[in-house]
């Protein structure tokens, strides 16, 4: 009596092998980020990262790799020639003739340089296109004397974006009384690198870190990240656009943007 023929095992489906995509070796149980793609006598690698900085090689095997635990074929990615964009980063739509606004008397000031270079990163086409200028406050001890030589008015509005804006806090002291034609607005998260999704990072979850030791320090000691330096390149590596980053951090940024924007007519 002939056997029945076996079923055919379903095939692999085929996944570019794009920057940032996290997967898993199936045959190791190595998880992380691609952070490159090689070639050899024996076939193309792929290089991987883990969230704590090691990288491993691994060949691009048929089905060698686990995304969300299913078997994937990664394959390299196809060239594409270049494509006009339709959104910019913050996800606002491109204007066909978009040119850079002369700047407006109105200013967002935002507590560090971090924090400035994640508002350029993400919303820097729109602040362009609006003439808006983000200023660096150096620490936000230094937002009376700043605004005092600002000299807010109806034409010349100041907004504020503040870290551990939260009942009860410094941050929230020093923000009580900021006078007429100035807005602040804040998210709740220590300080702007917890405003990254942990997920854009290839982490699960910013760590908790004790009160007394200085923040980024900490963080970069518990997920092994060397220096902050170090810590903040890969924090600006993971964001892209607006997905990367929290709704709270969003609201506020584009609730600034738009009262700066629409202060009176410039003098």
């Amino acid at each position: 009596m002939l056997s029945s023929p076996r079923p055919a095992r379903p095939k692999a489906p085929e996944v570019a092998a794009d920057r940032d995509l996290v997967v898993e070796d199936a045959a190791t149980g190595f998880c992380g980020a691609i952070v490159g793609l090689e070639k050899s006598y024996s076939g193309d690698l792929v290089r991987l990262e883990d969230r704590r900085g090691a990288t491993r090689v691994f060949l691009m095997h048929p089905a060698a790799f686990l995304i969300d635990g299913r078997p994937v074929t990664l394959v390299r990615p196809r060239t594409r020639g270049p494509q006009a964009r339709t959104t910019t980063a913050s996800g606002s739509r491109v204007l066909p003739t978009a040119r850079a606004r002369t700047a407006r008397a109105s200013r967002i000031f935002v507590e560090g340089v971090h924090d400035a270079t994640l508002l350029e990163r993400v919303w820097g086409d729109d602040l362009r296109a609006e003439g808006v200028v983000v200023e660096s406050l150096d620490g936000l001890d230094n937002l009376a004397a700043i605004l005092a030589d600002f000299g807010p008015a109806a034409h010349r509005r100041a907004g504020v974006l503040v870290d551990h804006l939260v009942a009860g806090s410094k941050e929230m002291r020093l923000t009580g009384e900021v006078g007429d034609h100035v807005l602040v607005c804040g998210h709740p998260y220590i300080d702007v690198w917890e405003a990254v999704k942990p997920s854009s990072v290839g982490i699960r979850a910013w760590p908790t870190i004790p009160r007394g030791t200085d923040w980024k320090t900490g963080i970069c000691r518990e997920l092994r990240w060397g220096t902050p330096q170090a810590g903040w390149r890969r924090v600006l590596a993971g964001v892209r656009d607006y997905r990367d980053l929290e709704v709270d951090l969003l609201r506020s940024v584009e609730e600034l943007i738009d009262f700066v924007t629409a202060a009176s007519d410039d003098r």
